[in-house]
């Protein structure tokens, strides 16, 4: 039983989404997608157009395998053609074969369509539309009909537009849609319009919106508010040319703001997951400033704004995040104030409270970073640690000397490859030189870094690069500019963000891998093991050599990964090796750590000869 609040919505990723120029989906992402919109409580699942490709006619096949408890799927199509029976069209044929218990077709609504789209007379059109439904309704459980260019007809031609409503009603269509096809109708329009159909017919009445205008949701809204029982859009309106009604909006403005039931008052917090599920199935990058589920949508960043919230979140939040599934975060920038920090502090989970000169003294280096190009809003990680610097409560888990990259392309037909080797001093004071060979200078360095550590923090190798963003800073500076180097990492149960900055795209990308590495050995809390006698011998795992452990090959290969001052017993194969013996690598007498800001970074990379080559 239909409740007089009910909206029913009406999914079309899977036909109309899949029209936008840069989403494609398989039919696996299109079953998984119409099992999540099952779960979250979507009424009717568009799955395709079933004459238009073998893709969407697989799909209607192997649907009825998922078993779905509560979305009823529709096949679409148009029309019968002019001058062909209903029983003899094609098109109309294939929408039966996909044996859905809805059917949706498209018919013009709009003069000017058929004088000039299909060419024939208004009253014949009229007549196509009523045999189609006619037909239809003999074999299908609901038949939907989607009024295409309604708004535009009826702004042209308002006695011909709803005479169109009215033929597929007396031919007992169950629903009528109307569509603002081109989107460039405003909500008053919408509202209007709506209104002069509900007028007309008895039959109930959907909306379908483009967002060319950029009003899609509103326009829905204002269709709902003038008699529409049922919505039509895609997740995070995605669609052909600017994209359709965003039903990720639709849904929370219906149920959270409105008092409408859109789906089951406890699915309405998957909306977060479920987004997030296209646009990863879509292969899209996320939109982090999308209303309700966007990683931005409830991000503070001003000091004002974190003040208040953490007194009443209602001060500067119009619903609770967690009501769609979604997270409060806080992020640091010069605008930050004392608020910020206070809060991260308590996310972070540190017991120890910070001081007054201490927060002032974090203000002050966060801002004095940030001047520099640090950023801190996708780099939490970064801040956790500087954050514990500050505190007095960093752990060093290990002493950075130095290290050097070379690049290397030997034949025009050859990828290049990079060679990367660090130089590091272990918890117990013994210091190690690891090669790597990698497909790129960032790749090389982080194979080498991990596996000069894992003797001593095995864990290390389950962590792995899943993202990495490099943004010029001095647009002005050519080749020579700044750049930001942002990197998100995870072991498999979290996932966290550092960043760098440095004129040397490497040098930055090195500062985002250390604080990557520090952050996982804090959060696990790690204690060092005893390792064995450290040694590299070239292996190569994954295409790219690297160093490996192990005490019982150092009598053999004494070369550059010789520990304790071994000297080299061969000639050299690498152009490393042959470095090392001009003692290019030679540490210095003190190591130099990773203490204090960000500018002993470059420090690190810079203040011995020869340890850094990009």
């Amino acid at each position: 039983m239909v409740t007089p609040n009910k909206i029913q919505v009406y999914d079309t990723t899977l036909r109309d989404g899949c029209q936008s120029e840069d989403v494609s989906l398989t039919l696996e992402d299109k079953l998984e997608i119409a099992r999540r919109l099952d779960d979250l409580g979507i009424d009717y699942i568009e799955g395709g157009w079933p004459g238009s490709n073998e893709r969407d006619a697989a799909f209607f096949i192997n649907v009825k395998r998922l078993k779905l408890r509560h979305a009823r799927i529709a096949a679409f199509g148009a029309t019968r053609r002019a001058g062909i029976k209903a029983s003899a069209d094609r098109n109309l044929l294939l929408i039966l074969r996909a044996d859905t218990p809805v059917a949706c077709v498209v018919g013009k609504t709009w003069d000017m369509h058929v004088r000039e789209a299909l060419r024939i007379p208004l009253a014949e059109n009229l007549e196509i539309l009523h045999d189609t439904i006619a037909y239809l309704k003999k074999h299908v459980d609901e038949v939907i009909f989607d009024a295409e260019h309604f708004f535009d007809g009826y702004h042209f031609n308002r006695e011909y537009a709803l005479s169109c409503l009215k033929s597929v009603e007396d031919a007992g269509v169950d629903l009528v849609c109307l569509c603002d096809t081109n989107g460039g109708r405003l909500p008053h329009e919408i509202g209007a319009a709506v209104e002069a159909a509900r007028e007309t017919l008895r039959t109930p009445l959907g909306i379908h919106c483009h967002n060319d205008s950029d009003v899609a949701v509103a326009n829905t809204l204002a269709a709902v508010a003038n008699g529409a029982s049922q919505v039509q859009g895609t997740i995070n309106g995605f669609g052909e040319r600017c994209g359709n009604a965003n039903l990720v909006s639709i849904i929370a403005n219906l149920q959270l703001k409105l008092g409408y039931e859109c789906v089951p008052p406890d699915r309405i917090k998957m909306l977060q997951d479920t987004s997030m599920l296209v646009y990863e199935l879509a292969n899209v990058s996320p939109n982090p400033r999308q209303a309700y589920v966007g990683r931005s949508a409830f991000t503070h960043k001003a000091g004002l704004h974190v003040s208040g919230i953490q007194r009443n979140v209602k001060t500067y939040e119009h619903i609770d995040p967690a009501a769609v599934g979604n997270d409060r975060r806080v992020v640091l920038s010069e605008l930050s104030g004392r608020a910020n920090i206070l809060y991260k502090t308590r996310e972070f989970g540190l017991d120890t409270e910070l001081s007054k000169q201490q927060i002032e003294t974090l203000l002050n280096e966060l801002k004095r970073l940030e001047a520099l190009g640090y950023t801190f809003d996708g780099a939490d990680a970064s801040f956790e640690l500087l954050m514990l610097r500050t505190m007095g409560l960093a752990t060093d888990h290990f002493n950075f000397v130095s290290f050097r990259v070379f690049d290397d392309k030997w034949h025009e037909d050859q990828a290049p490859f990079s060679e990367a080797v660090v130089v590091l001093e272990g918890p117990d004071g013994q210091r190690t030189r690891t090669s790597a060979i990698g497909n790129g200078p960032v790749n090389a360095l982080d194979s080498a870094l991990r596996r000069a550590l894992s003797p001593y923090y095995p864990d290390l190798e389950r962590m792995q690069l899943v993202d990495y963003k490099v943004r010029v800073l001095d647009n002005g500076a050519g080749t020579g500019a700044r750049v930001r180097v942002l990197i998100e990492s995870t072991d498999g149960s979290r996932r966290w963000g550092t960043v760098g900055v440095s004129a040397n795209v490497v040098e930055a990308s090195w500062q985002g891998l250390l604080d990557s590495v520090e952050f996982k050995l804090h959060k696990d809390q790690a204690k060092p093991r005893k390792p064995a006698l450290i040694t590299v011998d070239h292996t190569r795992t994954n295409g790219a050599i690297v160093g490996r452990s192990g005490s019982d090959k150092r009598q053999k290969r004494d070369g550059i990964g010789a520990a304790n001052g071994s000297k080299p017993a061969r000639r050299p194969k690498s152009r490393a090796e042959a470095g090392m013996r001009n003692n290019w690598l030679r540490a210095p007498d003190k190591p130099r750590t990773r203490r204090g800001n960000h500018d002993s970074y470059r420090s690190n990379a810079r203040g011995h000869p020869g340890s850094f080559r990009s």
